[in-house]
C-alpha cells in the first residue's frame, strides 16, 4: 500500500465505516478459503453481525475464530485518456475508499449486548425509525434465536485512492475529464480528490 493512500485518522474511517452498508467477511478452514457478504454494524472498532445460528459460516467459525472483513466504497472509473496522452492502457484506475479489518471473531452470549448491536445496525439501516425499540418483550423469542458475534480487531488498514500520486497536471486533467462527464459519482469523486490533495499539502507543508 502506497503510504500517500493510507487513513489513518480514526474518525474518518469511522465515518465510512457508518456509510458503507455492507462488506465481505472472509474465512477459513482447513486451507481453504469461504467469504460472504454481510450487513455490518460497528460500535467503536468492533464491528457486529448477524445471521442464522447454523450453516457453513458457523460451522467454520467453530474451527477458526481468524477473520478479515472488508469494506469497499466506490468512486469514478478513471479511463486511461484522463490522465495520460501517451494512449497507454497503463493510467487506467479506479478510484475509491478501502477498509480491511482484521481479528477474531466472538460470539455474543450476552442478551443485552445483541439488543444493542441489532439496535445499531436498525439505526443504521433505517434511520427515520418507525419500529419498537429491540429492548421491547415482543423481539426476546427473535432475539434469542438470532446469532449476534463480533469482530475484535488487531488490524486496521485504510485506503482512499484518489488520485493523490498524480502531478499537478495529470491530476488537473483528471478533473477537467469528470467535470466533463460530470456523472453524481464523479462530482462527488472530485470533491474527495481536492480535499485528499488538500490535506496532504497541508500535512507536507507542517513537516
Amino acid at each position: 500500500m502506497k503510504s500517500v493512500f493510507k487513513i489513518t485518522d480514526p474518525l474518518i474511517i469511522d465515518d465510512t465505516l457508518s456509510t458503507i452498508e455492507y462488506g465481505t467477511l472472509a474465512l477459513c478452514v482447513d486451507n481453504t478459503p469461504y467469504s460472504v457478504p454481510l450487513n455490518y454494524v460497528h460500535d467503536g472498532d468492533i464491528i457486529y453481525f448477524h445471521g442464522a445460528k447454523k450453516g457453513k459460516k458457523m460451522q467454520i467459525l467453530k474451527e477458526n475464530t481468524s477473520a478479515s472483513f472488508s469494506v469497499v466504497q466506490s468512486y469514478s472509473v478513471i479511463q486511461s485518456y484522463f490522465s495520460s496522452t501517451e494512449q497507454l492502457a497503463c493510467p487506467a484506475t479506479h478510484f475509491f475508499k478501502s477498509i480491511i479489518i482484521d481479528g477474531q471473531i466472538q460470539m455474543v452470549e450476552s442478551y443485552d449486548e445483541k439488543v444493542k448491536a441489532l439496535s445499531l445496525l436498525m439505526k443504521k439501516l433505517q434511520k427515520e425509525g418507525g419500529y419498537k425499540p429491540l429492548d421491547d418483550k415482543v423481539y426476546e423469542k427473535m432475539i434469542n434465536a438470532v446469532a449476534v458475534y463480533k469482530l475484535n480487531p488487531k488490524d486496521i488498514n485504510a485506503k482512499f485512492k484518489f488520485g493523490q500520486n498524480l502531478s499537478d497536471e495529470r491530476f488537473d486533467m483528471v478533473i477537467e475529464h469528470l467535470k466533463n462527464r460530470a456523472t453524481k459519482v464523479d462530482n462527488a469523486t472530485i470533491e474527495m480528490m481536492i480535499n485528499e490533495r488538500n490535506k496532504n499539502e497541508i500535512k507536507n507543508s507542517s513537516n
